[in-house]
């Protein structure tokens, strides 16, 4: 069989044996999804490439220095590292991790429509950046799935991957994100919608 067609972990102990090709066809494999995934999270191409750069660097040391545990899928680990280096990154900058455009807010898309006053505009900008306010008042891991569903429209299978929890750990931290939205919101008095 071709090198090439061998599973992940096949390609994972071809490396640690020596190959080095092996390495090069399990980037060249799941590249366009972790850049993706990065991307997603940052929206600047030239950071994107250097968090895959540093994402990269940090799984070769981890293999070279036999520290890998295959427990997981391979993808899974990989995009793990990239989002702790994101996290890590997001820490550094003390920036958070949502996007003050509307427009790139799916969960609002609903309230666009073509014949929108600049009233209705308003709102809907006001209640984009309530929302905002809301969700950096929710425990951590809360406030890391509403982003990953609905600001980079992960599913919940991904967002599993990602944070290294069972789907239903996720599903549950949703659900008690909302809850706890819907309590800040009545504690506040903030309407979100028009």
């Amino acid at each position: 069989m071709e090198l090439i067609q061998l599973p992940d972990a096949t390609l994972v102990h071809h490396y640690v044996g020596g190959n080095e090709q092996a390495l090069e066809i399990l980037i060249k494999r799941h590249q366009a999804k972790i850049f993706g995934f990065i991307f997603s999270k940052l929206d600047d191409v030239e950071l994107t490439n250097d968090i895959f750069q540093d994402t990269f660097i940090k799984v070769i040391n981890t293999l070279k220095t036999g520290k890998y545990n295959e427990e997981g899928k391979f993808i899974s680990w990989v995009m793990r590292i990239a989002h702790n280096l994101i996290m890590d990154h997001y820490r550094k900058e003390k920036r958070v991790i949502i996007h003050n455009d509307s427009a790139q807010t799916p969960f609002f898309t609903f309230l666009k429509d073509d014949s929108e006053t600049i009233e209705e505009t308003l709102i809907s900008h006001q209640i984009t950046e309530d929302l905002q306010q809301l969700i950096l008042e929710l425990p951590e891991d809360q406030q890391e799935v509403i982003r990953m569903r609905l600001y980079q429209d992960l599913s919940f299978k991904e967002i599993a991957e990602v944070t290294d929890v069972s789907i239903n750990t996720a599903l549950g931290r949703m659900r008690y994100a909302i809850i706890n939205l819907r309590r800040l919101m009545e504690k506040k008095q903030i309407s979100l919608s028009l």
